[in-house]
Order: C-alpha cells, then structure tokens, then sequence
C-alpha cells in the first residue's frame, strides 16, 4: 500500500452521526468498526462496545477517519483545530456543499464569497464543531 495522509478526528462519542451526516452531504465509502465488532481481549480498558473504534470515510478527494474518545473529559471541538478545507472545482459545488452543511444544523463562520486574494471562500462550522473551510478558484 502507497503512503498516504488522511485527517483524523476524535470525537466525543458521536463519531457514527458525524461520519454518517458527512457521508450524506459528500457521498463516498463509509466503514465503522465498533467496539463490539472486535475481539476485545487483551485491551487495556473496557469499550463500550457501541463506541466507534474506527471509521473512514473515503472521497474521491481524500480520507476524513475518526473515532469516539475513550475518557470521559469535555472535549471542546467548536474550534479552528478541527478544521477540514475543502477545494472544489466549481464555484457552484462549492456553494452546494457549504449550504448543505448550513442547512444540517452548521453556523456561518466567514461567509462564502470573492476573498481578496480572488478565490471563493467561505467557512462553516457544522453541527459537531468542525470548521470546514471551502475554495475555489473563482470563475467569474
């Protein structure tokens, strides 16, 4: 297998609806491995075994992989840290994905329009706190 880089996030035990929500709004392959999917011995703590162990989502663009976090902390994801951007090809691809994300539960973070550096851009923060950014080599 050729070497690759894919983003990975973990999320605060709702890695399957973030992933299943991102599979709606950008297709591709989705794979979850629960827990409970697994053999489970030898692991040094005891899983829920509904947690996400593993998941991929894989586009044609690249792979976003992720997993539930295993303690108990408050995770804050509402942040620039977690943080995906996404270049299209058209401006109109761009607009249709960064409505859908608005439309599924997201918040406007930079509005998408003509940056000064003359690319369509904009920034959305979804339902689960992870900012995606989109580009575009604006065509006019």
């Amino acid at each position: 297998m050729p070497s690759s880089l894919a983003t990975y996030i973990a999320l605060p035990g709702n890695t399957a609806e973030a992933m299943e929500y991102w599979h709606s709004v950008f297709g591709g392959d989705l794979v979850i491995l629960r827990y409970g999917d697994m053999q489970l011995e030898g692991m040094p703590f005891e899983p829920d075994p509904e947690a996400v162990a593993h998941a991929t989502l894989t586009l044609p663009v690249g792979v976003i992989a992720g997993s539930d976090v295993m303690d108990t902390r408050e995770y804050p994801i509402r942040d620039t840290a977690y943080s995906l951007l996404y270049t299209t090809e058209t401006d109109a691809e761009a607009k249709r994905l960064y409505d859908a994300l608005i439309a599924g539960g997201g918040t406007v973070g930079m509005p998408l329009e003509v940056a000064p550096w003359g690319d369509l851009y904009g920034q959305v923060f979804d339902r689960f706190g992870v900012m995606w950014s989109f580009s575009c080599e604006h065509s006019g």
